[in-house]
Order: structure tokens, then sequence, then C-alpha cells
């Protein structure tokens, strides 16, 4: 017997071991179902995603979490639906069968649906290992006509939004706290993203920026109302260039950390319309499915986002101050890998342009090409970058010559993002 345990023994603990070694897991932490503004049931979406082969979900409704009692019209619900096609509430029943489905006559002689809480719905999808629902909301605020919503997640209770206080800025700061304030009382990590700044051209670079409470936002957004190329007549309002303005501005006025970014659907519409699913996700790395341990990866920026570019690995060697990439690469798919960041002798001019007179900006600022500038280039699948020590930071941005699968909006290219390294202070 002792001839074999210690084998038995020692295969038992590698299992254990490798068990922990983190991994990539593949999530969207900004969904609607018709617990708000979506239209479809919060258990339908949830499937499509793990049938998609996602390993998590955030359902992120305005305002409001997944619990307690909630009833929607039938006549409600088909109305929602935006194209013409088999009911609703028939592929429900189909997907989950009549027991599953709670309807009721209200007192109109309407049926009605009861929809699924978070808890109820879990249950039937959620896999240890394999698929992971995590409590979100979209805590939908604003400032005059700027929209400032932003993403919650791994929450226990909702958030009530704060608006309107005396700038974008400190209704921005104000919606941060009170999601960071969740985290200290419960002990748990909680992390919070700015959501879509150019959605009705919301949000400014520079507001970004000195609002330090944020520490993540979306550079891709497949809602085709978010604009993440931005508008060459509004300076300056393309993400990637919000991105970097604003993580320059931090670094070298602030003295703060700049921000992480991620990709996500925005998701509304499941029975076609124009912001459908599948668009724009996170790799998060970490050592097990689990939120605690997914929250506290992407706050470390162990995550990258996604339209459909997939890594093999990125890597930071903090020693040698070198960032290396390599991408798990498509048959016939070409790639161009780019390293951006701003030098510390950046040139500082910025210049007024005026704005269309839709913007909610009259005047918008234009900052030098030296800010997030192109460091270096190659094709292929492998690149590294070697830091000089002139960076205050540099990330990578990897684009193909392959259009997305579901663009949000036509000729969008699968691409990938980094996060920014090299930058400690």
């Amino acid at each position: 017997m002792r001839f074999f345990l210690l084998p038995i023994l020692f295969i038992a603990a590698t299992i254990m071991a490798s068990a922990d070694e983190p991994r990539w897991f593949k999530g969207n932490t900004h969904t609607h179902s018709l617990w708000s503004d979506g239209n479809d049931f919060p258990d339908m979406i949830s499937a499509w995603y793990k049938d998609e082969g996602y390993d998590f979900l955030c359902m992120s409704d305005h305002n409001t979490l997944a619990e307690g009692e909630k009833w929607v019209a039938e006549t409600t619900i088909e109305k929602k639906k935006l194209t013409l096609g088999r009911k609703v509430m028939d592929k429900y029943v189909d997907r989950f069968g009549k027991d599953w489905v709670t309807t009721r006559n209200n007192d109109k002689g309407e049926v009605e649906v009861k929809l699924k809480t978070l808890e109820e719905y879990r249950v039937k999808l959620e896999e240890p290992g394999k698929f992971l629902l995590v409590q979100a909301e979209e805590v939908s605020a604003g400032f005059a006509k700027s929209p400032i919503h932003i993403n919650a997640i791994n929450l226990t209770e909702a958030i009530q939004p704060v608006k309107d206080l005396v700038s974008i800025r400190e209704t921005l700061r104000a919606n941060m706290q009170a999601i960071a304030a969740q985290a200290v009382k419960t002990g748990r990590p909680i992390m919070s993203h700015l959501n879509h700044p150019n959605f009705r051209w919301g949000v400014s670079a520079e507001d970004i920026a000195h609002v330090i409470e944020d520490k993540f936002f979306e550079v891709y957004n497949g809602h085709p109302s978010t604009y993440p190329e931005g508008d060459p007549a509004r300076a300056d309002t393309s993400t990637d260039r919000i991105w970097d303005i604003a993580n320059t501005i931090r670094l070298v006025e602030l003295k703060a950390e700049p921000l992480y970014a991620l990709g996500t659907d925005d998701s509304h519409h499941y029975h076609g319309g124009t912001a459908t699913s599948g668009r724009g996700w996170v790799m998060v790395k970490a050592d097990k499915l689990d939120p605690n341990a997914l929250v506290e990866a992407m706050q470390r920026g162990d995550f990258y986002a996604s339209t459909g570019v997939t890594l093999e690995d990125v890597t930071f060697d903090k020693t040698a101050r070198k960032l290396n990439v390599k991408v798990k690469a498509e048959p016939g798919v070409k790639y161009t890998i780019e390293f951006r960041g701003t030098p510390k002798n950046y040139d500082r001019a910025v210049k007024e342009v005026p704005a269309p007179a839709d913007d909610n900006y009259p005047i918008r600022l234009k900052h030098s090409e030296d800010v997030g500038k192109l460091l270096a280039s190659s094709e292929g699948t492998e690149a590294s970058y070697q830091m000089t020590g002139d960076e205050l930071y540099v990330r990578a941005i990897i684009t193909t010559d392959k259009v997305m699968k579901n663009p949000a909006t036509p000729g969008q290219l699968q691409k990938a993002w980094t996060q920014p390294v090299g930058w400690k202070l």
C-alpha cells in the first residue's frame, strides 16, 4: 500500500495545484433585460451567453437589481420585440418549459409574466468553474443633458443614483463614492466602470481624468449610439484618445493612477434590433471563476478588452520593463500590434476647438499628438516593447484585417486592448 500511496498523493496534490492556476475567463459586464429596458427575459439572455462559451455575465439593469417581484404584461414584451417573427413567450417556453414560466391575468384581463430573480435563475444556469452570474447594476445618473452611467459589479444592494450636482465631475464622483462605500460596508470587492462616454457626447476626457475615484471605463461599447471611433467634428473624442488623454493628465498633473478599460456589449435587443450581443467583452486572468476573484483580478489590471482578438498571453516584466503580447492566431487573418504611450517630455499644447451645436461641451480641447503617440508597430502574432524610461506608460492595441462578426457599425474590425503598464508612481 505504501508503494502506491506517494504517487497517488503526488497526483492529487498536482491536480489541486493546477486547479488554482490562473486562466483566462471571458465575460460581459454590461447587459440589459426586461428588468429595465432590455427586451428579453434575464434567464434567456444568460442562457445565450452560456451557450456562446462565455464564462461569466453581469446583468446590469438600470437602477435596479433582479430581486423582489416584478410582473410584465405579455403585450408589453411583444411590443418591445422590434422585429417580426416568433413570439418572445413561445421562445421562452421552448427553452425552459411551461413549468418554469409563471403567468397570471391582471385586473384588465391581460396576461402578465413574472420575471425570475437572479437567485432563481442562477440555480438553473450556473455551473461551478464553467459559468457564473455576477450581480450588477447600471447606476444611471446625469448632469444637465449629459448621461452619467456607471456599472457597479458584485453588488449586494441596489445603488440609488445621485443626479445633477454642481458639475459633471461632482455628479460622477458622488456616484463612484456611493459604490465604493458599499464595498467598504460589505467588505467585498466591488468595481465600477464609467460607461460609454460618447453616448450623447456626455463626458469628456478631461472630466474623466479629474474624477480619480473612477478606475475603469469602456473603451468599446457595442451599442451603435456610443461612437467609440469618436467624431471628427468633436476634437479628441475617440475612446482611445479619451483613454490616453485622461491617463496622461492623471499621471502628470494629478499624480494619480491611470484608467483601465473594458469592452462590453451594452445589449438591449435579443430579437433583431441594433443593440445586440456578442460584440465586446473582457478576458480576465484569475485563479478561479468567482465574483471576488474576477473583480480583484480586474482591479490589478489582469485583463484585456476585445471585440474578437484572443491573446495567448500578455505580460509585463517589471524588472526588464518589457511588455510582451502574443496572439492566438486565426488562420488567414493578419494582425497588427501597436504600442502606444505618452513620452515624459510630451508637447503639452492644448487648443480650444468649437464643438457642434448638439454637443454638451461648447468647446472641446485638442491635445498634441504626443499624447498616446505610436511608439512602435509590427505585423504578426507576437511582439514586445522595451521601455526606455522616457515613457509615462505603454499599452498595446491589436488590430486585425477581419471585420467583427456582429459589428455595431459597418466595418468595425476585430481588436484587443491591453492595460497601461510601466506607470507605477
